[in-house]
């Protein structure tokens, strides 16, 4: 019994020294209440959240800008994250380590507060970009999406380096040896660099846009969804996407079908040749009509309009029609077009003439049988 006794005392004497000796020289009591210390923090971040967002809304309510409320927008989940490093720096404090241990929390608490700060700034640089309208005026949308992507990689850089430089480490060497590194690259990746020069030229002379419709001959075409750094999405009609280098569409020739002012229609319309003088010039005449009534129509001098006698074809007497429409939308233009080919029918069967088609007419000189014999192989 004193032998059983004597154990469990040294076995408390050895509950209370682990207690006492804990973690880093922290006792285990210490540690739960950081721990409680940064669970309230973790547990009143969404009150705090709410109250200052609730602070930022009524001074945004004041103003008649976009941009307050977007930057209040871009800081909602890096002021979450802030209040949780404000949870572990009152930890770390309640602890108060010493020596190496010290330090390493005291750079554990400048680096989650970078974060935070880096956080908030890399969410406002895409909001308040587009939020100003005096950049959308200077520069495209293609433009400005190069510049929020590049801003955003240079707050990633510049929060990395910060971060370096907290725990010690130098980044000069570094960037010295990511140059040298960099050299030995850039020789083996120069259609790398090619296609982004590409890209860069394409957004400069703004040869076309985000949703235009291009064509590059032997290359693509299709609508544009997305300019990137190396390459151009197109969306082809069949839907499927193509990712085509920026080279390719800054060397060759591209026609930019949505850039169109007006959308041409060129049509040869044949007649028989049996159709009468006075039948062509009405042909002509209410055909030009239509076309100077239409609104759908670009009228002179705005756009060149004929309607004329072309040519005397081998089967047919050709009528030119060339006019523009003011809708370059392919269906709107597709419908224009058809409304007027059911009017260029209506008016050439209204004149009582009627379309030609490709014929050959068999002269026979003289016949090898009699007349009377040749008559029942006609009927046949």
């Amino acid at each position: 019994m004193q032998t059983t006794l004597t154990n469990l005392e040294n076995y408390w004497e050895l509950v209370v020294d682990v207690w006492r000796t804990g973690v880093l020289g922290h006792n285990v009591g210490d540690i739960l209440v950081a721990i409680a210390i940064f669970g309230a923090f973790y547990v009143l971040r969404g009150l705090f959240t709410r109250f200052v967002i609730r602070v930022a809304d009524r001074w945004v309510e004041r103003t008649e800008t976009k941009i307050d409320d977007y930057i209040r927008d871009a800081i909602k989940s890096p002021l979450r994250f802030l209040f949780l490093a404000l949870g572990f720096f009152f930890a770390t404090e309640y602890l108060d380590f010493e020596d190496t241990t010290g330090q390493i929390a005291e750079h554990l608490n400048r680096s989650l507060i970078i974060v935070a700060i880096f956080w908030a700034i890399y969410n406002c640089i895409g909001p308040v970009s587009r939020g100003l309208r005096l950049l959308e005026r200077v520069l495209t949308p293609e433009i400005l999406d190069w510049l929020i992507a590049g801003g955003k990689t240079a707050v990633v850089l510049v929060a990395g380096a910060t971060i370096l430089q907290t725990w010690g480490i130098q980044v000069a060497p570094i960037i010295a040896g990511l140059g040298l590194f960099g050299v030995a690259v850039a020789l083996g990746a120069q259609d790398l660099f090619k296609n982004l020069i590409g890209g860069m030229s394409i957004l400069i002379e703004r040869r076309f846009g985000l949703g235009d419709w291009i064509k590059v001959d032997g290359v693509v075409e299709g609508f544009v969804e997305k300019i990137g750094f190396r390459s151009t999405l197109v969306r082809q009609f069949d839907r499927a996407p193509v990712y085509v280098p920026n080279q390719k569409l800054s060397d060759n020739s591209v026609v930019n079908y949505s850039a169109m002012t007006a959308r041409r229609i060129s049509w040869k319309i044949g007649v028989e040749y049996r159709t009468t003088h006075d039948q062509l010039r009405r042909i002509v005449a209410d055909i030009e009509n239509y076309l100077t009534s239409t609104e759908d129509f670009v009228q002179p001098p705005l756009a060149p309009l004929f309607v004329k006698v072309d040519s005397f074809n081998d089967s047919s007497i050709d009528i030119m029609v060339y006019c523009f429409t003011k809708s370059t939308v392919w269906g709107e233009w597709l419908a224009v077009k058809e409304a007027l080919a059911f009017r260029i029918k209506q008016i050439v069967e209204g004149a009582g003439a009627g379309f030609a088609f490709p014929s050959q007419s068999l002269y026979v000189e003289t016949l090898p049988l009699p007349a009377d014999e040749v008559a029942p192989l006609l009927k046949a």
